[in-house]
């Protein structure tokens, strides 16, 4: 079995809370370096008309927000707001759709170690179909990339989405 296959199952159980509300059934977990849940999210833009509100800007969001509050409580409020938190070193994003440029740009800029995608997007794809953004070398910042893991069941879950839609 695939290590990355039960995190993926999380982040398939998000996509269907986006689904539920009219959102692209986009979803993704954030893992700490030791492999821990800190963060799941799903899309959210048509919840809140936000429309970065995509499954892996709010994980990221979130896990960051979950970082700082652990160092709160770890280190005291001062010293947790030196810290700089946002930086999400060691972590892996997880998420059911190969992310967009917003989404690839949004994991150099935190840091994230790697991200583990399903299914390709031949469309928007900016980690392996359309763009290599989270390696590129002339960026200070580059992320792991393991892609391809349950594609079908996921390319399956936003295949039907739109379908529906037609």
């Amino acid at each position: 079995m695939n290590r990355w296959l039960p995190a993926l199952q999380l982040a398939l159980q998000e996509a269907e809370l986006a689904s539920a509300h009219g959102d692209v059934p986009i979803g993704a977990v954030v893992l700490s370096p030791t492999g821990e849940v800190i963060a799941r999210a799903h899309n959210e833009r048509e919840l809140t008309g936000d429309p970065t509100a995509h499954a892996e800007v709010v994980a990221l969001r979130r896990a960051a927000f979950a970082l700082q509050a652990a160092a709160s409580r770890d280190a005291g409020a001062e010293e947790a707001d030196l810290e700089g938190s946002w930086r999400l070193d060691g972590c892996t994003l997880v998420v059911t759709l190969e992310p967009c440029t917003m989404c690839a740009g949004a994991l150099v800029l935190a840091r994230v170690d790697r991200v583990v995608f399903g299914a390709y997007d031949p469309k928007a794809g900016a980690i392996a179909s359309l763009w290599d953004v989270v390696r590129d070398p002339r960026l200070n910042h580059q992320v792991e990339v393991v892609g391809g893991i349950a594609e079908e069941e996921c390319g399956a879950l936003i295949r039907d989405f739109f379908a529906g839609q037609r």
